[in-house]
């Protein structure tokens, strides 16, 4: 890993906590349906991985069910009414965006999140200071295709190379390998099913502020006083 020009985030349980409402427009379908909502914590794993993750985990339902288009659709509205009830950025994030500003290192965001959902979210997080937002259908293709990291990449006028990524689900790491760019699993975030030591990222770290340290101690260390 060598010295960052910029960093590059994944946006739901890397940067901010989306899960609650997320798992919310989940959970209206169920009780519209007359049925119990599913335990958030058994929603919460799934955050990052969009309607095919929340509605698989809430409803037992894949791609390939005749009424899955028509409830993805359902959910997405659902979400799209109450985008940031009760989402917020994890603990320390705040802090770390100002140490990268400190540090003179741009930052942006590659989310599969679509553009419908990113443009009124992230103001509402306080992440409009972003040096460049890629959403899910910003690019023909979404992670853990490369070209969202590579699209980010050219719009900071950077090669890919420069750039960290950092995410919590295998798709940002395999993302971020298909780019050439150097990877951090974000584990205090959502992670999916399975742990970030499976993922053969460059780094793993438990905290926000274990990135700037990172970045400041060992790769900038004439900034670390």
């Amino acid at each position: 890993m060598q010295a960052p020009k910029a960093i590059l985030f994944d946006l739901d349980g890397t940067l901010a906590d989306t899960a609650p409402d997320l798992a919310a427009a989940v959970n209206l379908m169920r009780t519209q349906r007359g049925l119990l909502p599913t335990p958030y914590i058994n929603l919460r794993p799934f955050a990052s991985a969009g309607a095919r993750g929340l509605l698989g985990a809430g409803f037992d339902i894949t791609p390939e069910h005749t009424d899955y288009e028509a409830m993805r659709v359902e959910f997405l509205n659902n979400y799209e009414s109450a985008i940031a009830e009760r989402s917020h950025l994890f603990a320390h994030v705040a802090r770390l965006l100002d140490g990268l500003k400190q540090l003179n290192l741009p930052w942006g965001i590659a989310t599969n999140k679509a553009a419908r959902f990113t443009v009124p979210l992230i103001p509402l997080l306080g992440l409009q200071d972003a040096a460049c937002v890629i959403s899910g259908d910003t690019t023909a293709h979404a992670k853990p295709h490369p070209e969202p990291l590579f699209e980010a990449a050219r719009r900071l006028h950077i090669k890919p190379q420069e750039c960290w990524y950092i995410g919590d689900d295998l798709r940002d790491i395999q993302a971020g390998h298909a780019a050439g760019m150097p990877t951090v699993a974000a584990a205090w975030g959502y992670c999916g099913t399975t742990e970030p030591n499976h993922w053969e990222a460059n780094a793993i770290l438990d905290s926000p502020l274990e990135l700037l340290e990172l970045i400041r101690l060992k790769y900038l260390p004439t900034t670390s006083s």
